[in-house]
């Protein structure tokens, strides 16, 4: 069975220096329909304009997962992290029983676009943690690259959650499948461009929640980029 979240469905606020989409119920965004997906809780789609970003915030007893797609997105936090985001880069950061962390976009000319995903961790009370990592075009390429696992399987980010994330950019016309185990669930985010998923259109922004299937096909129908999310 699948569930299709249309991008045009999803929350939206533009407050000038943020454009920001919303797939589950966020902030002010509430919508009881859609409150998350199995372990996935947030899917926010961010354009941030330059110069500006998010200050010191917490956060705490979430696993936490960004994207850049585009531009740039500095990070700092208590743990004395401090580094830049950059495009084919992932960063996970385990807020466990506390952590404060400030996201900025340092360009003085271009906006940032980036994914943050927030998933349920597999307990609270777990030690805050950084982690990021470089998924080079090659590595995902016309397949599904694992970039998040409960392991860190492969060279992945190491996720607390019985989750496993895969990253996979796509030419026109090209096709990837994933099995799923009985009992999995999956969840498919397109990031970029157009694919079928099992015979279903999905445009940029759009995401499916699957369920009591055994397989996945995504067939790019232009050049694409997808998140695919296999969920306990």
């Amino acid at each position: 069975m699948m569930t299709i979240r249309g991008a045009g469905e999803r929350g939206h606020f533009d407050h000038g220096w943020l454009d920001t989409y919303h797939t589950f119920s966020f902030a002010r965004y509430v919508d009881r329909r859609h409150m998350g997906f199995r372990a996935l809780r947030v899917i926010n789609e961010d354009r941030v304009a330059p110069g500006r970003g998010f200050g010191t915030h917490p956060h705490g007893d979430m696993e936490i997962v960004t994207y850049v797609l585009s531009g740039a997105l500095e990070h700092r936090d208590s743990l004395g992290t401090g580094s830049v985001i950059r495009p084919g880069e992932l960063q996970r950061m385990t807020a466990g029983t506390g952590i404060t962390h400030s996201e900025f976009n340092p360009s003085e000319s271009e906006p940032v676009h980036l994914y943050q995903i927030w998933l349920l961790p597999e307990r609270e009370g777990l030690e805050p943690s950084y982690e990021q990592k470089a998924f080079p075009e090659d590595e995902r390429r016309n397949r599904l690259r694992l970039v998040a696992s409960p392991d860190g399987t492969g060279g992945s980010l190491t996720i607390r959650q019985d989750a496993r994330l895969y990253l996979a950019t796509l030419d026109g016309g090209r096709e990837v499948s994933h099995e799923l185990a009985p009992g999995r669930h999956a969840w498919l985010q397109v990031l970029r461009g157009g694919v079928t998923l099992n015979g279903s259109a999905l445009s940029a922004g759009d995401g499916a929640a699957l369920g009591d299937e055994s397989a996945l096909a995504i067939r790019a129908d232009e050049p694409s980029e997808v998140l695919l999310f296999d969920l306990a």
